[in-house]
């Protein structure tokens, strides 16, 4: 069993967690993810590893609740325990060589962008920051941001916090007049992570992509994270859980990932009413 020693609510629907597992904080690098069960009766869900403490030896999640399983688990509270807390799982984000580095990250994915931004920014690299959000009662982790980027620049869709629009604005801005970077790094929606991709590839620069397929054991075998990547002129299979989750996002087939994305968002939306509905039933009876 895996203790929860810190809860926070970040806003509405994302909460951080600090869930007490040395063995997992010890080993951990920014960019690997975690494959957790709430409960012996629960499904395994991956979240990616927003923090580490290698001294308490806990490890922070930070997740919206969306689905049935992360509503169940932001239901639970400091002194809780997991059932299954498996990882560090997956490839580490390259940061190696790294000097000159633009870091975005859009709505929860700013949980995983975070560990990037301050790691380079330990290694003595420059970082842009641009972090977005669809309104100002969404917006996480800024102060974090700002504490590891040299340069920050928050947007939101309706303009209530930051400058007005999406990241891609400022980026194609700032890429207009002139700027180089080593690599941009770019966690959110699939549908921004192609356009800045766009923006990137137009300037010619590298840009990352941390995919979030979906993953059921983190070890490849069940093929359900599997993504196509376009590469040297043929198009071939790649396992997100054991080979990515970051991708060069050139590679990536955008638009095959986003139609796989929805599959099951009828049952996911059908699994969230009825936890809402049994958690109503719960407190009404006490």
């Amino acid at each position: 069993m895996y203790l929860i020693v810190r809860k926070e609510q970040l806003n509405k629907t994302v909460f951080s967690m600090d869930i007490e597992a040395p063995l997992v904080a010890r080993s951990a690098r920014p960019g690997q993810f975690i494959i957790l069960r709430v409960d012996e009766e629960g499904e395994r869900i991956p979240l990616t590893i927003s923090d580490t403490d290698r001294e308490h030896g806990t490890v922070r999640i930070i997740f919206a609740a969306v689905g049935a399983t992360t509503l169940r688990l932001s239901r639970l509270n400091e002194g809780d325990s997991l059932r299954d807390f498996a990882g560090p799982l997956g490839m580490p984000t390259k940061l190696e060589g790294i000097k000159n580095a633009c870091v975005i990250g859009g709505g929860v994915g700013c949980a995983i962008a975070l560990p990037i931004a301050k790691e380079l920014a330990r290694g003595g690299a420059s970082v842009d920051s641009i972090v977005g959000f669809r309104s100002s009662e969404l917006v996480i982790l800024e102060n974090e941001f700002r504490a590891a980027s040299d340069s920050f620049v928050l947007v939101t869709d309706d303009g209530s916090r930051g400058e007005r629009g999406n990241v891609t604005l400022p980026l194609d801005m700032i890429l207009a007049k002139g700027k180089k970077y080593d690599m941009i790094y770019v966690i959110g929606s699939l549908v921004m992570m192609k356009f800045v991709t766009e923006t990137a590839k137009k300037y010619g620069i590298p840009c990352t992509v941390s995919m979030n397929p979906i993953m059921i054991d983190g070890t490849g075998m069940c093929g359900g994270c599997r993504l196509t990547l376009n590469r040297n002129g043929k198009r071939v299979t790649s396992f997100a859980c054991v080979e990515g989750p970051d991708y060069n996002g050139y590679e990536v087939d955008f638009d095959e990932a986003i139609s796989r994305s929805t599959m099951y968002r009828e049952f996911e939306r059908h699994a969230y009413e009825r936890e809402c509905n049994l958690f109503g039933k719960v407190s009404e009876n006490g």
